[in-house]
């Protein structure tokens, strides 16, 4: 009689977890990106951690604005703002507003692998400076023997341009100099809508501009209905900013009054009295009236 055989191992392999899950491990040597298990495993919303590593997978220089990130999400502006916030709270993602070599102030996000104030941060919890770009063109070495520039190349050089003077305090309008008609109405705009509150320095800013709409024979009730006809829901800027665009096109003075010339209105000849009949009848000169004339007798006969 045969051995009894059994299909089943003699022992279990260790380490194999018997529940979760079992990872199945490349090794990858392109097209990866390595992220921190405190940023992956950090408790809070999917969208965040999800935002957070696709921001990190992207090359510099790629656009992450919310339009941007909303292209590749199917989630709207609310979540993906919420989640840059919450990345923002986190110390992963910093906005810093620059200014450029032209003078224009723009916005450049920085990601870091590790929070702000982590280790690769400063111990007092500044975010560590972004690198420098790399000068690609280099240059050639001076040789010693080359001159030093000329001084008539210094002379032609054009000197800075000075910066623009700011005004001062006793060159700006005040409002007791601006017309009181054009103040009034300016005064008058909050009882149309209530959150048209001037300033004195806004309403002095302002009153040459209605001045000048009054001149052109406009009135003040029309000029208040015209400042304050479809105006948005929310104000993104002072009052003041939204009336001057209204006020910066001056309207065309008021037509002359369409009244005919004198020449052409027809004359009213005066009243006469007719020598023959005593009727009354107008005409330039007295005489008789038309059925006493003789030409008229005479055909009245025949």
């Amino acid at each position: 009689m045969a051995d009894p055989q059994s299909n089943a191992r003699l022992r279990a392999d260790a380490g194999t977890p018997t529940s979760g899950v079992i990872h199945v491990r490349t090794r990858l040597t392109a097209d990866f990106t390595v992220i921190s298990n405190a940023l992956v495993q950090q408790r809070g919303s999917a969208v965040t951690i999800g935002v957070a590593v696709y921001i990190l997978s992207l090359p510099d220089g790629s656009p992450v604005t919310i339009a941007a990130l909303c292209e590749h999400f199917t989630e709207g502006e609310i979540l993906i703002s919420r989640a840059l916030r919450e990345l923002e709270r986190l110390g992963y993602l910093e906005r810093r507003r620059e200014r450029g070599p032209g003078g224009h102030v723009r916005t450049r996000t920085y990601f870091y692998d590790v929070p702000c104030g982590g280790p690769d941060g400063d111990p007092d919890g500044q975010p560590p400076q972004p690198p420098k770009p790399r000068n690609l063109r280099t240059q050639p070495p001076v040789a010693e023997t080359q001159a030093a520039p000329t001084s008539a190349a210094t002379e032609t050089t054009a000197p800075p341009a000075p910066a623009p003077a700011r005004a001062k305090p006793e060159d700006q309008p005040r409002l007791a100099d601006s017309d009181p008609q054009a103040v009034a109405v300016l005064t008058a705009l909050r009882r149309a809508d209530p959150r048209l509150v001037l300033s004195e320095q806004e309403a002095a800013r302002l009153a040459p501009a209605v001045a000048q709409w009054l001149a052109a024979g406009i009135g003040a009730r029309q000029i208040i209905e015209l400042l304050t006809a479809r105006l948005p829901d929310r104000f993104l800027t002072r009052p003041a900013g939204i009336l001057a665009f209204r006020l910066r096109q001056t309207p065309l003075p008021a037509p002359p009054p369409l009244t005919p010339p004198a020449e052409r209105l027809p004359a009213v000849l005066p009243f006469q009295t007719c020598d023959d009949c005593e009727r009354a009848f107008r005409a330039p000169e007295p005489g008789r009236c038309r059925d006493c004339r003789p030409a008229n007798r005479l055909r009245a006969a025949g």
